[in-house]
């Protein structure tokens, strides 16, 4: 990050690369991006860019999963949905879908999230609902909420129960500043 113009990201990019040559390291062209904060950028799964607070005229920088990650998330369980044979019971299915949302909410909990919980949420309860549906051609929903929702609309085997990622909460970055001990000495010169 570098307060300043693009001309001085650019001076400081070719900084980074000669002290980088001296190691024998190089600063790949197609990895290296210099761009606005207010364009927002990708790293690591995740997206990173300034927006407007709703309701003040204050700007933040805001993390949240990216849409690239998002896209890989849905289609595993599509993959997986396609995968796992009708014949075997919806724990088979859920063996597999639960640890991924489980993990890929767990890694994107401290950003901005909620809103992306929630829509992948949705989205896996279609593909399990269509899984089930083509397990059972001809339910009716009193059926499908009965066998296999136990009367309620979230789907669940025997022994397990779907995932949701729409309740996970999120936690944000707390500023601690000061209270981050120190191993120096205060006032010590």
């Amino acid at each position: 990050m570098v307060a300043g113009t693009r001309d001085d990201a650019l001076a400081l990019r070719e900084e980074a690369a000669q002290v980088l040559a001296r190691i024998g390291l190089h600063l790949p062209e197609e990895k290296t991006l210099i761009t606005h904060i207010d364009e927002g950028l990708d790293f690591l799964g995740w997206r990173i860019q300034r927006h407007r607070k709703r309701g003040t005229n204050q700007r933040y920088v805001y993390t949240y999963p990216s849409r690239k990650a998002l896209r890989a998330a849905m289609a595993k369980v599509k993959m997986w949905c396609r995968q796992v044979s009708t014949n075997q019971p919806l724990d088979a299915l859920l063996e597999r879908i639960n640890p991924l949302l489980k993990g890929w909410t767990a890694f994107f909990r401290p950003g901005v999230s909620s809103t992306t919980f929630q829509y992948l949420s949705a989205y896996v309860w279609r593909r399990v609902a269509r899984w089930i549906r083509r397990k059972h051609p001809g339910i009716s929903r009193k059926e499908f909420r009965r066998r296999y929702c136990g009367g309620g609309w979230w789907p669940r085997g025997r022994e397990l129960a779907l995932f949701n990622a729409g309740l996970v909460t999120t936690t944000r970055y707390r500023y601690r500043g000061s209270v981050i001990p120190s191993p120096w000495p205060l006032g010590a010169a």
